[in-house]
């Protein structure tokens, strides 16, 4: 008979990594799993940075969102530097902007070029201004994650694929490409793989390919205060930008691309994409330079409503999913961890009824 482990979470990706560090450092035994190997590119938590906000256009998010602010304060000083810089934000929206959290307010359009001088927002559009946004050291983040949860007792398995998984007694038994794993307790992290990891999941998640392009630092242009974090709701698709902060370029992307297989490795940007992002980030940060340009595919896994999927399965208990990031996951990654762990120990989270599971039966 196998060891019977307190925890198996499936996919280190930020939300993963984040829940196998909280377990760990609660003392529980815990293995983590992981298809690829450490730094891959095939998901949705590789790259040097990421966008942290308080602007949401619905409250639902906003305890969620603080959660994620004291997260991030608790990994900066843990790790002795900080993951997150502030720079502020700006994010315009056609007709009367809607996005509301923290010290968010609507701005003027007369207060744009002092809160974002090289920023150049469409004239018709409304905008509301978040003092709070910032940048996220993504890459730092994530190692730090996997690196604090093996120091502190977990097992991190790279490279080793997940076949599928079954509960028989409370008892959670996992097979992979190495063997057989057994735990009182799964959490389904897979990203892009959640259709195929969490039942009924085939219909209720979408993966998308999205491309986003890093330009050169060193550019005073896109260094707060003259940039901060910016989003602009075109027709297309949402426009997101971050500004150059802890030695990386400022980047820019849009929310929206073709549906994707996982299974099919993510295809490189094309120069028709590059040059289209090189443009829009021209449009609005006059006077940047794109050439030579870093431009990277990645996946996003939406659901219906792009809320995320958190919570145990309605009808087995013992597997909690923390999965659909929907494109903008990232900064809750210690929130998640966190309410993870707290749910496979069942404790009441009652904050995160609105990402609950049974939404996936509800719509379907």
């Amino acid at each position: 008979m196998s060891v019977l482990h307190d925890v198996v979470v499936l996919g280190l990706g930020i939300h993963g990594s984040a829940t196998t560090l909280e377990l760990a450092e609660r003392g529980l035994d815990v293995v983590g799993v992981e298809r690829f190997e450490p730094g891959h590119r095939r998901g949705s938590s590789h790259g040097a940075t990421r966008m942290i906000r308080r602007a949401y256009p619905n409250p639902v998010w906003n305890d969620l969102v603080d959660r994620a602010f004291r997260g991030w304060d608790r990994w900066g000083a843990a790790a002795g530097a900080p993951f997150l810089h502030p720079t502020g934000g700006l994010y315009a929206h056609r007709g009367e902007p809607t996005m509301q959290g923290g010290s968010s307010l609507p701005a003027a359009p007369d207060t744009w070029p002092t809160l974002a001088p090289s920023l150049r927002l469409p004239a018709s559009y409304g905008a509301v201004h978040d003092p709070d946004a910032g940048v996220l050291d993504a890459a730092g983040a994530l190692a730090f994650a996997q690196s604090s949860a093996a120091r502190a007792g977990a097992e991190l398995r790279f490279g080793e694929t997940v076949v599928d998984w079954s509960v028989d007694g409370g008892v959670v038994s996992v097979r992979t490409d190495a063997g057989t794993l057994r735990a009182r307790r799964l959490v389904l992290a897979g990203g892009a793989w959640a259709a195929r990891l969490v039942p009924g999941g085939a219909s209720f998640f979408e993966v998308w390919r999205i491309v986003t392009l890093t330009v050169r630092p060193g550019q005073a242009v896109a260094q707060p205060p003259a940039l901060g974090c910016f989003s602009v709701d075109l027709p297309d698709g949402l426009v997101f930008g971050l500004p150059e902060a802890g030695g990386s370029g400022a980047k820019i992307g849009i929310d929206a691309g073709p549906v994707w297989d996982p299974e099919v490795p993510v295809a490189p940007p094309t120069t028709a994409e590059t040059e289209h992002l090189g443009e829009l980030f021209r449009r609005f940060v006059p006077g940047l330079d794109t050439d030579g340009g870093d431009a990277v595919a990645c996946l996003y896994t939406m659901t219906p409503d792009k809320r995320f999927v958190v919570g145990p399965l309605p009808d087995q208990p013992e597997v909690v999913v923390a999965a659909a990031c929907s494109g903008h996951g990232f900064k809750f990654g210690p929130a998640i961890g966190e309410a993870v762990a707290d749910l496979v120990q069942g404790h009441d989270r009652p904050d995160l009824d609105f990402l609950s599971p049974t939404r996936m039966v509800t719509t379907a």
